[in-house]
């Protein structure tokens, strides 16, 4: 669930319902979803949120994570969405704490002035719990293991001991793991000694942790508020968080530092990394701010690293989009004019000037056809300039998808003109054409493996805005790409509408009467313009999805301009010809109406730097 979903929900329902069925809704949502063939591919289309291997890191010189961002057992003490949360960029997932028997009493999180309140019995999972869920999920991210602090001595060396086939390390207190690691039982995992936000370590504990080769390292607290028996983040975490983290690396230089909780934004995990964390757990800030959380800390962190941006090879696949265009243009001016050509003629066996003695609409209505084909050819193009010019220069991956996706769909297309048994010579010469370009735009595009960078760190009211212009986009996008779909089966199908044969005056038997070969063509027309929707709406969709970022003004210049050549065509044709039924317009409407509300929505976020 990316961020411009989840916050819309989250105000019209999560936030109605009980802390517990809001998040249990939520796992089991996303787990049902990430656990179901295909899924996993699903949420990563829609959120793209795969950490870049820049940001990976190797710990304790052995185990490897794939971001520094994991998730506190405190959001999932049920392991309800474990399926999901590797798919959502986290590095590493802790669980627990984990008690060896069903707990008596455990008190569930509540809510105060849109603050998580934790309870000081928190909830709490039962060893068998535990494995029961462990053993049924297949994770490629490590787990770490949270004993919880009322557990000792033989308890503790049991849930280790159960625990160990599945986890990757165990945190306890230092009593706890002090204790377990004198007795020397065997156990290879590394244990991580918790710390509370103001606790300090003995010179005896500190001597075991900087000299015992089984102490991958120590969680550090971010600093809590008790309000009676609950307590929350305090004012200033992240500030006090940091200073903490800072005297713990001074101590321990060599070993791993993992925090918990204090961060909300992208700059805090920022700044809790250059004091000198490793490792970073969310919590109540993954709450607040949402499932891109993750993505957003690593595109801060990645931009930092970044100084330099490396330029790719584009030009081809700049050429490319200019030749849609500039075929899109050629398309508008016979549109415009002839509407059909001498091959046209002599297929249906009819001149032009036969067919407007007959019913002059025939022709107007094959021209909103082709109208509409070339404004949607033309809005292409300049989505696929844009993104050769700002997304493939710049090396990004996420542009290189979107670029090929559609390009390949938009080839593939060429299948529907002849689903009625008529071959169009010149869309044929068309694509074969631009097939060596296309084919050069590829092989110029496979250097292009970059992952974004944001300098962007706050969850400011522009990027809160931001998040329901790109959900307006996405809409927008997945719309053209539905109603592609449906004009495309309709043109290699029934090939009409009601609404086109009230304006036709005509039924499709009366133009069979009038040639035999007529629809044919009209099919052609219409599943072409159908598969070229299909492969804009996809542009639009994957450019909404991929590459909303602060101060990304080509974003926004790429979906203004990009739509409009498409927008007025499609209205502007049937007006055009008197076509001007409403029922018939209304999905266009509603298409602008999205288009709007998305630019004024987003032009905050992406056009001010």
């Amino acid at each position: 669930m990316p961020d411009w979903s989840y916050h819309p929900l989250k105000k019209l329902l999560l936030n109605r319902l009980k802390p517990i069925k809001s998040r249990e809704f939520l796992h089991r949502t996303m787990s049902t979803i990430a656990s179901t063939p295909g899924g996993g591919s699903l949420i990563n289309f829609l959120g793209h949120m795969s950490p870049a291997e820049e940001v990976g890191k190797e710990i304790n010189h052995s185990l490897r994570v794939l971001s520094p961002v994991g998730l506190s057992s405190k959001i999932d003490p049920h392991l309800s969405g474990m399926n999901a949360f590797q798919e959502l960029g986290f590095g590493f997932i802790e669980i627990g704490p984990i008690v060896l028997n069903e707990p008596k009493i455990q008190i569930q999180p509540a809510i105060a002035d849109e603050a998580i309140l934790f309870s000081n019995q928190p909830e709490k999972v039962p060893l068998k719990l535990a494995i029961k869920k462990l053993t049924k999920i297949d994770m490629n991210i490590p787990i770490f293991a949270r004993v919880d602090p009322q557990v000792k001595g033989s308890e503790w060396d049991i849930i280790v001991q159960h625990l160990t086939p599945f986890v990757d390390g165990f945190i306890g207190t230092q009593e706890q793991v002090g204790s377990y690691l004198h007795n020397d039982i065997g156990i290879e995992h590394s244990f991580y000694i918790a710390l509370s936000s103001e606790e300090v370590i003995s010179a005896e504990e500190s001597q075991l942790i900087n000299n015992h080769p089984q102490i991958g390292g120590v969680i550090v607290q971010a600093v809590r508020d008790k309000q009676g028996e609950y307590w929350r983040e305090g004012t200033n975490a992240n500030e006090k968080l940091i200073h903490r983290v800072k005297q713990v690396r001074a101590f321990y230089p060599d070993l791993t530092i993992i925090t918990s909780g204090g961060i909300e934004t992208p700059n805090e995990g920022y700044e809790v990394v250059r004091a000198g964390a490793d490792l970073l757990l969310l919590d109540e800030g993954y709450v607040k701010t949402g499932p891109g959380l993750p993505k957003r800390i690593h595109e801060r962190l990645l931009y930092e690293r970044n100084s330099t941006t490396k330029r790719e090879s584009w030009h081809w696949s700049f050429l490319f989009g200019l030749s849609i265009l500039i075929g899109g243009m050629i398309a508008l001016y016979f549109a415009f004019t002839r509407i059909i050509l001498p091959y046209d003629e002599s297929f249906i066996g009819l001149t032009r000037e036969e067919i407007l003695q007959v019913n002059p609409n025939i022709l107007a209505f094959m021209s909103h056809d082709r109208m509409a084909l070339a404004g949607t050819m033309i809005s292409g193009g300049i989505l696929y300039i844009q993104l050769a010019r700002h997304g493939i220069k710049q090396g990004l991956h996420w542009a290189k998808i979107a670029f090929h996706a559609a390009a390949i769909i938009g080839f593939l297309g060429i299948l529907l003109f002849i689903g009625f048994g008529y071959f169009d010579w010149l869309h044929g010469l068309f694509w074969l054409l631009i097939m060596p370009i296309y084919y050069l735009s590829w092989k110029e595009g496979t250097h292009a493996t970059a992952s974004p960078s944001s300098d962007h760190g706050e969850n400011d009211r522009a990027w809160k805005k931001g998040l329901y212009g790109q959900l307006m986009f996405v809409i927008l996008g997945f719309s053209i790409l539905i109603g592609g779909v449906v004009i495309s089966t309709i043109g290699v199908s029934n090939v009409f509408v009601e609404t086109d044969l009230t304006f036709l005056c005509m039924t499709p038997q009366m133009l069979t009467e009038l040639s035999e070969t007529l629809i044919p063509v009209i099919a052609h027309d219409r599943a072409g313009f159908g598969s070229a929707l299909v492969s804009v709406g996809l542009l639009v969709l994957m450019i909404s999805l991929w590459g909303f970022r602060k101060g990304e003004r080509w974003i926004w210049n790429t979906l203004a301009l990009g739509a409009l050549p498409g927008f007025i065509a499609g209205i502007g044709t049937h007006f055009y010809i008197g076509y001007t039924t409403f029922i018939h317009l209304l999905p266009v409407y509603f298409l602008v109406v999205l288009y709007s509300l998305g630019l004024l929505l987003s032009y905050d976020y992406l056009k001010k730097k």
